[in-house]
């Protein structure tokens, strides 16, 4: 078994081992993977946050021992705390990274870092002000980060930078936490989830208080949550059919 760690700001990772796959998700700077299978130019992986899997550029990752990999896996996450923020490598280069980058392998990388961080849990009232830090993010399928982001990446990334652990896509997030009855149990910070005419779920969103609800849908925004489901205040009407809400915290 190989392990990798991600030395660049935004990495793809693709559902198959060509430039052109679809984008399943992104591995952010620091994070750190198992290597489950190794081509020419790609590389199967398996991050270690959340188990999700995907082919990454052999380019674009640096491979660690097995020590290292483990020693950084038992480690609390230290994370970026600004939108944006620079590490300096040991020629006294530049290199960007975006809030929620990992900072444990900083070391390993030869890299300097001199930005704020989180690390730790935060209060559950924290969780909405984070959620703020991505308002007016594009919609991006697959994405993780300020300048992209998909809906269960949003809800990941907001917990993540709180001290939490949530799985990557919508369906998987629905799987963890307590199933409340009814919207006027839920608390700022719970999930709401939504689910499609097939009653897949293929949504998930942060509740805020009274009846709020922010989420990722053509960009982070704030809208309307009632017993049928997200009310966008632009469009005037519903554009998602509540399925769930669960408490994770």
């Amino acid at each position: 078994m190989q392990y990798g760690i991600c030395n660049l700001s935004i990495v793809p990772l693709r559902d198959e081992p060509a430039d052109t796959s679809e984008l399943v998700s992104q591995v952010i700077y620091g994070e750190i993977f198992k290597v489950l299978e190794q081509r020419k130019n790609w590389s199967k992986i398996r991050l270690a946050f959340d188990a999700y899997e995907g082919w990454v550029d052999n380019k674009q990752y640096l491979e660690i021992t097995e020590e290292v990999y483990k020693s950084l896996n038992k480690e609390t996450p230290k994370l970026s705390a600004d939108l944006v923020e620079f590490i300096e490598d040991n020629n006294n280069q530049l290199h960007p990274i975006l809030l929620g980058s990992t900072l444990n392998g900083l070391s390993h990388l030869n890299h300097k870092y001199e930005g704020l961080f989180f690390e730790g849990k935060k209060a559950k009232s924290n969780i909405v002000q984070t959620a703020f830090s991505y308002l007016n993010t594009p919609y991006l399928w697959g994405g993780k980060t300020p300048f992209g982001i998909d809906c269960s990446g949003f809800t990941q990334m907001v917990y993540k930078l709180n001290g939490y652990k949530i799985l990557r896509d919508a369906s998987q997030q629905a799987t963890q936490g307590e199933a409340l009855s009814f919207i006027e149990e839920s608390e700022p910070g719970d999930l709401a989830f939504f689910d499609n005419n097939e009653g897949v779920i293929t949504h998930v969103g942060i509740i805020m208080k009274d009846n709020y609800v922010i989420h990722a849908h053509g960009k982070v925004r704030i809208d309307r949550l009632d017993h049928s489901g997200i009310y966008n205040v632009d469009k005037k009407t519903h554009t998602h059919k509540l399925r769930v809400i669960k408490k994770v915290i």
